[in-house]
């Protein structure tokens, strides 16, 4: 039951090229940067991806990327990332664009060994009716595009198929965790870590602090120990990064209620 490993690298080794997984993060929050930084130092390649964004140039999945190391990106969101761009317009990235509402669910349904859901997102639009562009050929035209999705109606709504998602492995950062799997996320970092995590055939998880088995108090458990395979300790002094970060200049104390009673913006 003890499933703590000892390094990142130890955790990530059996990862191969060409190996499907499922990623943890929501933006810069939450990602597994250790196990990432451990996959790209194995020199694995040819990954095919599943999160919801795809980092930033320098930081997240955006370092695989750099190095041309991921082969397909199933994603939400993809705007923070000029390289992801440039290989996605050039042909060299294949990008499968989700519904993040979708993504994860899809996830979540992988998980539960649930095949596929109807749902009424994307109904009328390129997401269900198909010809969304997911290769470029790197002259401007669609190489490859999305096929259409089967089609029901339920009390008289048009609802699509979305099969669910499951991954060969699933990288995921919490901040608590005990020897046994059992996991706590910090906020939004529960977005998607633990849909991931359910997603993975093997999943590890890196966690900030980790615990003897029954310290977590069973109601703070936000993912059962079932869905971990594999445990690392990665300490409280990882670096976490922001995407933007936005605050108003402010010269003279404002009186925060006054000013709210007066319409005007409120905090920095």
């Amino acid at each position: 039951m003890d499933k703590v490993v000892p390094t990142a690298a130890a955790a990530v080794a059996d990862i191969g090229d060409g190996a499907s997984l499922a990623v943890g993060g929501f933006g810069l929050c939450g990602n597994p940067m250790e196990l990432i930084r451990a996959l790209h130092d194995a020199g694995v390649t040819d990954l095919r991806v599943v999160s919801n964004n795809c980092g930033v140039d320098d930081w997240g999945l955006g370092i695989l990327l750099r190095d041309k190391r991921i082969a397909k990106m199933t994603s939400s969101y993809v705007g923070e990332n000029k390289e992801f761009e440039r290989q996605f317009l050039s042909g060299e990235l294949e990008v499968e664009l989700t519904p993040q509402g979708t993504l994860a669910e899809k996830l979540r349904a992988g998980g539960c060994g649930i095949p596929a859901f109807y749902t009424v997102t994307g109904v009328g639009t390129q997401v269900a009716v198909g010809g969304l562009p997911q290769r470029y050929d790197g002259s401007g035209g669609v190489a490859q595009a999305s096929a259409a999705k089967e089609t029901r109606e339920f009390g008289g709504r048009t609802y699509a198929l979305e099969e669910s998602i499951s991954c060969d492995f699933a990288l995921v950062h919490a901040r608590l965790g005990d020897r046994h799997g059992n996991l706590v996320f910090a906020e939004s970092a529960r977005n998607f870590n633990p849909l991931c995590a359910m997603a993975g055939g093997l999943t590890v998880a890196e966690v900030e602090e980790l615990v003897e088995p029954g310290e977590i108090d069973p109601d703070r458990v936000h993912l059962p120990g079932i869905f971990v395979q594999r445990v690392v300790h990665v300490g409280t002094a990882v670096e976490k990064r922001i995407e933007r970060r936005t605050v108003r200049p402010r010269s003279v104390p404002v009186d925060d209620a006054a000013a709210a009673a007066a319409g005007e913006e409120v905090g920095s």
